[in-house]
């Protein structure tokens, strides 16, 4: 059924919209976004050469639609069904037809695909994306032209203005004729960044120039505080919807018409949606500290700082029997899923027993001595040497979508890796050297759990 257009553009008018930003375009912060009031949320951008080898799964376990790459790697994009009507998933991409696949792929879990056509950072325009994209227009037609044929749901797509007002024009009227239904403007040019003014006045023209809705993007470091600004800004660029990304990365409660929360109950509203949803500990953390921000010095900051685990961070917040129960529900889902026969979701641990020996875990530095001769490579290569057998040969891969690693090792004539990759080769080394250990039977040198006080006063181990 062909997009209504009348109707996709009225969804987009009149909007508060979360922008999207690496890890706060996350699942637990577009949620926290919709519940303090937000109308639409964006995922992070996500790379088409990247979303375009995942599969979908059905996640029994979370209730989610997770998109990724391999069993063992965690979702790339993650959805529910709770913001299907609401998450627009943002793209970067050069290339129409890849373009097309990646929206393909995602059509029926979200409300609309965004094209990144602002991204100013390296990584982007050395691949013709983001910015890049700005001086190709051309190249701008063919993509949003393909993906407004392609699908069945609303296209937009971001830019940030050129340095003559008439060229962004040209551009932006290029663009509506691509059939889009509402353009995102970054009120800025491609050099500059947050520091600089924003201009505002620039949205306004293009918005007088154009009949789709024109979402103005770029005031939280100027403008936007809390949400009374928010209609200061909307009035400012003359347009029909304000996306905010820093100012929403600083206090998510700034879509609240009751004004601001405190740090810690957003928080704690943040920890709550992400232990229901399993998010992963280093992206939690990550945006917790982007809320906390001058606080991080204090005695609550340092132990996040510390802190190793999602259940640790919940143990600062006293959320660690909600965690917990969580997690024991997760486990009777998972048997549940198991007894009636239906396969292994992809976050379920693991022990494969096939030629290769397999284990799920991800080895943690603070875990491990890996610098005094104890670490788990070193003992290994003892143990060879005691036994009078040939030392391990490890073969390492790099998953070039992500530069993250993999390594595999032969031990006496059996092959040994861990599924999890690690962020560089020599965790991924000593993970597939702790499951040979732990096969063999030999203890892989992990530290003692350390007793640590949290802020409520109780023992916590790591």
């Amino acid at each position: 059924m062909p997009v209504d257009k009348v109707e996709a553009r009225r969804h987009y008018a009149n909007k508060n919209i979360l922008a999207p930003m690496v890890r706060i375009g996350t699942l637990p912060s577009r949620l926290l976004a919709l519940q303090y009031g937000a109308d639409l949320v964006y995922s992070e951008e996500l790379i088409d050469h990247r979303l375009a080898q995942c599969k979908r799964i059905e996640n029994d376990t979370l209730g989610t639609i997770d998109f990724v790459q391999d069993e063992s790697s965690r979702p790339m994009f993650q959805t529910c069904s709770e913001e299907r009507d609401r998450v627009v998933l943002q793209m970067g991409t050069s290339d129409p037809e890849r373009a097309l696949k990646v929206a393909k792929l995602v059509e029926k879990d979200v409300f609309g695909i965004d094209v990144n056509m602002g991204c100013p950072k390296e990584y982007s325009t050395k691949g013709g994306m983001g910015a890049a994209l700005l001086e190709t227009p051309e190249k701008v037609r063919a993509i949003l032209t393909t993906l407004v044929e392609g699908v069945n749901i609303p296209i937009t797509c971001k830019i940030r203005i050129l340095p003559k007002l008439e060229d962004t024009l040209a551009l932006v009227k290029l663009i509506e004729e691509t059939g889009v239904v509402a353009l995102g403007v970054h009120g800025r040019l491609k050099e500059e960044r947050p520091r600089h003014p924003v201009h505002a006045d620039v949205i306004k023209k293009i918005a007088e120039t154009v009949s789709i809705p024109v979402i103005a993007n770029g005031g939280s470091n100027d403008i936007i505080s809390s949400y009374k600004d928010i209609e200061k800004f909307r009035s400012m660029a003359g347009a029909s919807s304000v996306m905010i990304a820093r100012s929403a990365q600083w206090n998510m409660s700034v879509f609240r018409k009751e004004g601001l929360l405190p740090v810690h109950d957003v928080i704690k509203d943040y920890l709550k949606i992400a232990i229901m949803y399993d998010n992963h500990f280093i992206n939690c953390k990550f945006c917790i500290q982007e809320v906390m921000r001058e606080k991080l010095e204090g005695e609550i900051g340092k132990q996040l700082h510390a802190s190793v685990s999602l259940r640790e961070i919940c143990c600062i917040w006293d959320l660690e029997s909600l965690y917990d129960e969580a997690e024991s529900n997760r486990r009777k889902i998972k048997e549940k899923l198991r007894k009636s026969g239906l396969a292994e979701l992809p976050d379920a641990k693991r022990l494969k027993l096939s030629n290769i020996v397999e284990m799920d875990f991800v080895l943690k530095r603070c875990e491990y001595d890996l610098k005094k001769g104890r670490s788990p490579k070193t003992i290994l290569h003892d143990w060879t040497k005691k036994n009078k057998i040939s030392p391990p040969i490890y073969q390492t891969e790099c998953r070039k979508t992500d530069r993250q690693f993999q390594s595999t090792l032969t031990v006496n004539a059996k092959t040994y890796r861990c599924t999890t990759w690690a962020r560089n080769k020599r965790l991924s080394e000593q993970s597939a050297a702790v499951v040979c250990l732990r096969s063999l039977g030999v203890d892989d040198g992990k530290l003692e759990p350390v007793v640590r006080k949290v802020a409520n006063g109780e023992s916590a181990l790591t």
